[in-house]
C-alpha cells in the first residue's frame, strides 16, 4: 500500500474525528495539529512492518451544514 485516506469531520462536541478508508485506523483530538499526530502514531502501530507502511497519508475533511429556507 502507498497511500490511505482518512476522512476527517469536526466531532459536534468538538474537536476532531478521523477514520481510514479500508483498515481499522481510527483517531480522535483537540485540533487538526494533534489529530494529525494522533493519526501518524495510528498508522505507525497498525502497520508494523515497515514495508506495508503507507508513504502517503491523504487527508479528506468533509463539513456538513445546515442552512434553513
Amino acid at each position: 500500500m502507498t497511500e490511505i485516506v482518512f476522512l476527517i469531520e469536526e466531532d459536534p462536541e468538538g474537536g476532531y474525528c478521523a477514520s481510514a478508508a479500508g483498515a481499522d485506523i481510527f483517531a480522535q483530538a483537540e485540533t487538526v495539529d494533534e489529530l494529525k499526530a494522533q493519526i501518524r502514531d495510528a498508522v505507525v502501530c497498525h502497520f508494523d512492518d515497515e514495508r506495508e507502511r503507507p508513504r502517503i497519508v491523504r487527508l479528506h475533511f468533509t463539513r456538513d451544514e445546515v442552512m434553513a429556507i
